[in-house]
């Protein structure tokens, strides 16, 4: 069987999606007989039957639902090899750092003036996303390089080096009588009948069950946590974002959080190894020691 072609490939993304040969032929700005035809070609040529068709409408089937995933991904990685050809022919190339907003902040900035200290250092540019979108950043293009969260963050088909590894606190209204405790433990914020903790997206979207909000943005969150409707446990140096209304409250057994950088997996250039080298170095310093990096910040 010949390769695929990616033309092929996202007729049946759009197919799939849509679950409608017309949706999908009007989104592929196509009449809808070629699309037919193209589906029902690409079926014989693979041997397996990716969509049920009946009265009913269009579903994909189980070998569907893999193609569908697969599809994706491949588009993903021709889109990202188109962009990252583009950029690396670019006379002002850069490194573009994809982190989400308030993360990581004073390790970002210390990442960020220790590269650009080194002789020959290209500019970086700095993408602030939302909740888990750094890795589809990575995958498609758009971004070199990002810091990550293990174990929140899906790493699947990213190289990594550890920076920080460190504990976690519950950022609380200060109007509220936790606000006044020195430390929690995760069964003490979990159970807050006046303060349901926030719900995170999982890494497909979807919300776990509870009473507490589901957060979309940074922003929402703080203003929720601000306006008493909400708390929230997160890495200890990312609570930089803050507002006065806040107050950051150690949680004794959360699990520990590992900051990391990383980046597409096979891709490397001689920035972006000078930029992995930066960080390994800051690891080795007092910033890889959690206790002396948030005890300096706080200091600062």
């Amino acid at each position: 069987m010949d390769g695929l072609e990616t033309r092929e490939l996202r007729y049946f993304v759009a197919v799939a999606e849509e679950l409608h040969f017309g949706r999908a032929a009007e989104r592929l700005n196509m009449a809808q007989p070629p699309l037919s035809r193209a589906i029902q070609q690409l079926e014989r040529r693979l041997g397996v039957l990716l969509l049920d068709r009946n009265r009913r409408g269009v579903s994909l089937t189980t070998a569907g639902e893999v193609m569908l995933g697969e599809a994706r991904l491949a588009l993903d990685a021709v889109d990202a090899a188109v962009r990252r050809t583009r950029r690396a022919a670019s006379a002002q190339s850069a490194l573009v750092l994809t982190t989400k907003a308030g993360a990581s902040h004073e390790l970002l900035k210390e990442l960020l003036d220790s590269y650009a200290a080194r002789p020959g250092a290209v500019e970086i540019d700095v993408l602030l996303c939302e909740i888990g979108e750094q890795g589809r950043l990575l995958r498609s293009g758009r971004a070199d390089v990002a810091i990550m969260h293990a174990p929140f963050d899906v790493m699947t088909g990213l190289d990594s080096t550890e920076i920080l590894t460190e504990g976690q606190v519950a950022i609380v209204p200060a109007s509220h009588p936790l606000a006044q405790r020195s430390s929690l433990t995760m069964a003490e914020v979990s159970d807050v009948p006046d303060l349901p903790i926030a719900r995170w997206p999982r890494h497909d979207n979807t919300y776990p069950p509870g009473p507490g909000p589901e957060v979309h943005s940074q922003s929402q969150l703080a203003q929720l946590v601000a306006l008493g409707r909400t708390l929230l446990v997160i890495p200890a140096s990312s609570r930089a974002w803050q507002w006065p209304e806040h107050v950051a409250v150690p949680v004794l057994d959360a699990p520990s959080v590992t900051t990391l950088l990383a980046w597409p997996a096979g891709v490397r250039s001689a920035a972006l190894a000078e930029l992995v080298e930066t960080a390994e170095r800051l690891k080795e310093s007092d910033i890889g020691d959690p206790i002396a990096f948030n005890n300096r910040k706080i200091a600062g």
